[in-house]
């Protein structure tokens, strides 16, 4: 089973593809910018016991142990 530590372990192109087939899509999410710069749009996926935010370009793969929906 995937876990989050093997899933960052991955290549980012295993990344997407993991996501693709295993990933459940949750919806989309704007990520807040570190640095209060602007909002990242993309999507939420569960993936196993993670959740992963992939930005709509695809260019940010992030992990989280956090339901980041879950308000």
């Amino acid at each position: 089973i995937m876990t989050i530590e093997n899933f960052k372990a991955l290549s980012h192109e295993q990344k997407l593809l993991e996501l693709k087939h295993e990933g459940e899509l949750l919806g989309s999410y704007e990520r807040n910018a570190e640095d209060d710069g602007e909002k990242t749009p993309g999507d939420i996926f569960q993936l196993h016991d993670f959740w992963v935010f992939l930005s709509e370009d695809e260019k940010m793969v992030i992990p989280t142990r956090r339901d980041p929906l879950n308000k």
